[in-house]
């Protein structure tokens, strides 16, 4: 991005992503990702064991091989549909902020994307994070992290953040556009919001009255006090609004979580469980995934649904499924995105 000498410092930040595709690479990254006791919220000697002895031997490989898949010319699509987005909102906000990306894990790092930003001029910063809805593994360890590092400067820079946008106007006017192409050729039986999932202790962890969270019947229907960080519910209502803003009836879509890890409890329906459903107890054949948890496709996206989970669906009856294209750099999204960084901004 270009040099900008601006007063606001806008941060951009995900998840994050491998250097490349081969094994070594994931294995470097899934050890950063994992060690991160906001993701694998278990004693610290239980996390080193799962993660030394079971996961790092022999999940690289198989995480390698999905990532081999989706690799393009210009490196990994998550990073590539995140600086295409950093460059348009940049262009859309112009001078008076200076933007940068950033990924919690591997590259861009956090470090150099806040020395980019003191080095062009910045006086305060605006951090973004790219998880429509709230999670500790998430948002969480990414604000914590540049908390961390903000503070251990002596002069500690005015910092604002920005919520999580599951239920933003533009968000969901954005993911719905994002639909139209795939509806118009498909012209699909169903809708799946297939959403990324959390062990279910991460989201009764987030109900802060103890009493709510996956304990009472339609725990998710609504957002309310007890449930207001609570991941699951916010899943449940970006569908409803992106369901909604398409018109759909409420019997021509449905909601289930994906990427469970190991065997403890996660949230559910899952969707691995789900597809078969449809397509042999449900009469689906034409089949239109949302994964309304990621603002730009990634592995989670292009490989787990667009390769794996069509090959389910099709193994078990169904004529098609297409991935619906999240909303990555487009316009709506762009405008959309900006108007939250004003918004925020103007009221802090």
């Amino acid at each position: 991005m270009s040099e900008v000498k601006a007063t606001t410092g806008l941060l951009l930040v995900n998840v994050g992503t491998p250097d490349g595709p081969d094994a070594p690479e994931v294995r470097r990254f899934l050890r950063e990702f994992l060690s991160d006791p906001r993701v694998l919220d278990l004693h610290p000697i239980g996390r080193w064991m799962l993660l030394n002895l079971i996961i790092l031997p022999f999940r690289p490989k198989k995480s390698s091989e999905a990532y081999q898949q989706i690799w393009t010319e210009e490196g990994s699509p998550l990073l590539v549909n995140s600086q295409a987005f950093g460059a348009g909102l940049q262009e859309e906000l112009g001078d008076a902020f200076a933007v940068e990306v950033c990924m919690r894990y591997g590259n861009p790092s956090i470090t150099s994307a806040l020395d980019r930003l003191r080095a062009r001029g910045v006086e305060r910063f605006v951090v973004f994070p790219l998880y429509p809805q709230h999670a500790s593994s998430s948002t969480g360890t990414s604000l914590q992290e540049i908390f961390r590092q903000i503070g251990e400067r002596w002069n500690v820079a005015d910092v604002t953040t920005i919520p999580a946008f599951y239920s933003d106007a533009g968000f969901i006017a954005a993911a719905a556009e994002m639909s139209r192409p795939v509806v118009d050729e498909l012209q699909p039986d169903h809708h799946l919001f297939s959403f990324h999932g959390l062990p279910e202790r991460h989201v009764k962890k987030s109900d802060e009255t103890g009493r709510h969270c996956l304990q009472v019947s339609e725990c998710c229907a609504t957002i309310t006090e007890a449930n207001r960080y609570c991941y699951r519910a916010q899943c449940y209502a970006t569908a409803r609004l992106v369901a909604d803003s398409m018109g759909l009836p409420e019997d021509k879509w449905s909601v289930a979580f994906q990427s469970r890890l190991g065997r403890t409890p996660w949230i559910q329906p899952y969707t691995d469980e789900v597809l078969p459903v449809l397509a042999q107890e449900k009469g689906v054949k034409r089949l239109a995934v949302h994964c309304s948890a990621f603002v730009a496709d990634c592995l989670e996206t292009l490989e787990e649904i667009g390769i794996r989970a069509r090959e389910d669906f099709l193994a078990a009856g169904g004529e098609d499924l297409r991935l619906v294209p999240a909303v990555n750099a487009s316009e709506s999204w762009i405008r959309a995105a900006a108007d939250m960084v004003r918004r925020t901004t103007q009221s802090s």
